[in-house]
């Protein structure tokens, strides 16, 4: 969900749902949690759909799932995984993936392909 999901439902603009939600915390069963931490930031859509983009937690999701059906043979470098990306409808660029697989530990392609031909030979 995105702030501007959200404003856009409640008939308010962006920024007002953003001061709206500042300094505000939620109990969870889980823990206490700004609202903050329930909103993603929206990337960009290619052309033909609504524009609405998709989140930053969604575009990880499929990050994370593209690099774990990954094979010695078939690991995709940061190119690779933009073209598979760009095939579901997501714009996104090389760099922001970068950041993302930096973020998430995930190793380069060249690093990563050698963990993969290691464990193969082992």
């Amino acid at each position: 969900m995105t702030l501007k999901q959200v404003a856009e439902d409640i008939g308010m603009h962006e920024s007002s749902v953003s001061r709206a939600t500042s300094n505000k915390y939620l109990m969870t069963p889980r823990g206490l949690f700004e609202m903050k931490y329930f909103f993603t930031t929206a990337l960009g859509a290619t052309e033909g759909e609504d524009g609405s983009g998709h989140s930053a937690a969604a575009v990880r999701s499929q990050i994370r799932a593209l690099v774990d059906g990954e094979t010695a043979r078939t690991v995709l470098s940061d190119d690779a995984i933009v073209d598979a990306l760009r095939n579901r409808g997501g714009d996104i660029a090389r760099r922001t993936i970068a950041k993302y697989r930096d973020a998430m530990a995930i190793p380069s392609s060249v690093q990563r392909r050698r963990e993969k031909r290691a464990m193969e030979e082992a």
